[in-house]
């Protein structure tokens, strides 16, 4: 019986549990209903289960000893209204898994079942992850903070996935090397000195100075950076002034960086900076907070090959495809700053249909879930020595 046979087997299982987690979205630090569950599901099957971990996240092991091998799976949800018409659809209202967590979880833990019949040597553990879309107060998403709770000491690799609704369902997408974008935020507060607006010439225009800012802030990747540079400059967020005849004292703006390489990563905040002391040469003043975010996520050349080698066994190499680049970010570069790793996308796309990542209307085709849970269980049990 074949570990695509064994997936069939549970598909029913798979389908239930995401359906579940899908009706039952909750944020990010706010898994608490979902990290419950996942953590009975677990010990259900008999796994070492510890809850907390990361303040909301869940790990689960089986086996003792070397080679370790771990398995991510974010858990949480968007602020979304769903607009979707089916049977399982959100319960929370304002609340959608959007991003697909609900699918990564039932397959981890689909995944965790078929291992726990498995023999081999080494140990498995399952990393249910809180917070990835989001940060805490102090600006930490969940995989840092997970690895402050200890959830990556002793692992040899770590492996994740991604769905994607633009990727045929039977298809997955893996490289080696960058595999997503770092991020950082900045944000600031222009200061001016407002009045009425009939009369500029006596104030010093905080909304004025914030044109030349963004547009030198807009200028950063196409005038200061090597046009070979993978890089991103957005302003996301534009706030001032009450009334339309008033001169507002200040302008707050927020926005977002993306890289692939750190030395990049510092240009670009030097440039930020430099753009912002615009508001000084004409008048003006600022305050200006860099938020730090995650790195850009590196997959590792050996477990790229376990992946791509399971999956080629699986499904056959022509449906083993090169990544869409783009610079989104994923804190689970976190993880693999640390530890070998790799992240592969798995297609999941509704035929005769186009969904979107961060959409009321995102949906999968279930199919998927059996491939995603038999490469996983493929690649461990390869890493562990007990596979092909």
């Amino acid at each position: 019986m074949t570990i695509l046979d064994k997936t069939q087997a549970i598909e029913t299982q798979l389908v239930q549990w995401r359906r579940e987690f899908h009706r039952h979205p909750e944020t990010g630090f706010r898994e608490l209903w979902t990290a419950s569950r996942i953590a009975t599901i677990l010990d259900e099957l008999g796994y070492r289960v510890r809850t907390g971990v990361g303040k909301t996240g869940v790990v689960g092991e089986w086996g003792q000893g070397h080679p370790v091998v771990g398995i991510r799976a974010d858990m949480d949800a968007l602020p979304i209204m769903e607009a979707n018409q089916v049977p399982y659809a959100s319960e929370y209202p304002g609340f959608m898994h959007a991003c697909g967590h609900d699918s990564h979880t039932a397959m981890a833990l689909g995944a965790a079942a078929l291992l726990a019949k498995e023999r081999f040597p080494g140990m498995v553990r399952f990393l249910f992850q809180p917070a990835e879309e989001v940060a805490d107060e102090e600006g930490i998403s969940g995989a840092p903070r997970m690895i402050e709770d200890g959830a990556l000491n002793d692992i040899d690799l770590i492996l994740a996935l991604h769905v994607d609704p633009a990727t045929p369902v039977g298809d997955i997408r893996i490289s080696s090397g960058s595999f997503s974008g770092g991020v950082d935020s900045f944000f600031a507060t222009i200061n001016g000195c407002g009045g009425h607006g009939a009369r500029p010439q006596e104030v010093v225009d905080p909304i004025h100075i914030a044109g030349h800012v963004i547009l030198a802030l807009h200028g950063i990747v196409s005038r200061r950076l090597n046009p070979m540079t993978p890089a991103v400059v957005s302003v996301g967020r534009v706030h001032g002034g009450q009334a339309e005849n008033v001169i507002p004292d200040q302008v707050e703006l927020s926005g977002t960086i993306r890289f692939l390489e750190p030395a990049v990563q510092q240009r670009i905040h030097k440039e930020v900076k430099n753009a912002f002391e615009i508001a000084r040469a004409m008048g003006g003043d600022y305050q200006l907070k860099i938020e730090i975010g995650v790195p850009s996520m590196i997959n590792e050349a050996k477990v790229v090959d376990l992946i791509s080698g399971a999956a080629q066994d699986l499904l056959g190499p022509e449906h083993v495809l090169k990544p869409v680049l783009e610079l989104g970010a994923e804190d689970f570069g976190c993880f693999t700053e640390r530890v070998p790793g790799a992240m592969f996308v798995l297609g999941c796309r509704i035929e005769g249909d186009h969904r979107l990542l961060h959409n009321p209307f995102f949906d999968i085709d279930e199919r998927c879930l059996r491939i995603g849970t038999a490469i996983f269980v493929e690649t461990a049990l390869r890493a562990l020595g007990a596979g092909k």
